[in-house]
């Protein structure tokens, strides 16, 4: 079962960054077009600006996940390093909580949101619906919850290699 979670975990955390990346990616390949269209063409484009604006929240609340795995969060640790071993680990313990509590709210708020703007659609791209711009919320809500979960029950998996994608044969050459 452990296994099964770890991989399934590994999974999302590769998902993670390759939806995060490709979101950078297409932006720094829509801005420039933006750019071009405007100064080169004579004629600026209405939609480069608007969709960068929704990759980069994508790319916020997806790669946080992402980032809350690997480990490579911030964390002010200035306080926790100067305290006692045990109550090193009980404020270690108590962050975890509370990231679930935010998860949470996210989650649920987040959804709440995306349901009630559903109806909505921006003004800058008519056919995009306001609560899909919102839905990255409850998304990076639901990837992290699964991420905080995974360190309150297993521990940090920052430093574990990630065996998602793992073709390694066994000894009677099975992959």
């Amino acid at each position: 079962m452990k296994t099964a979670f770890l991989r399934l975990n590994d999974t999302l955390y590769s998902a993670c960054i390759w939806v995060a990346g490709l979101s950078v990616l297409t932006m720094s390949l829509i801005i420039p077009w933006g750019i071009f269209a405007r100064y080169v063409l004579g004629t600026g484009s209405s939609w480069p600006e608007p969709v960068a604006i929704l990759l980069m929240v994508v790319f916020t609340f997806v790669g946080a996940a992402a980032s809350y795995r690997a480990g490579a969060h911030m964390a002010v640790a200035m306080v926790t390093d100067r305290l006692p071993a045990g109550l090193r680990s009980a404020a270690a313990r108590l962050v975890q909580l509370l990231m679930l509590g935010v998860c949470v709210f996210m989650t649920y708020y987040g959804t709440k949101l995306c349901m009630t703007t559903w109806n909505q659609f921006l003004a800058s791209l008519p056919t995009v619906r306001v609560g899909m711009t919102y839905a990255p919320i409850p998304i990076g809500g639901v990837l992290t919850l699964i991420f905080v979960l995974e360190r309150l029950l297993l521990g940090d998996q920052s430093t574990r290699k990630v065996v998602c994608f793992d073709l390694v044969e066994d000894s009677e050459g099975a992959a």
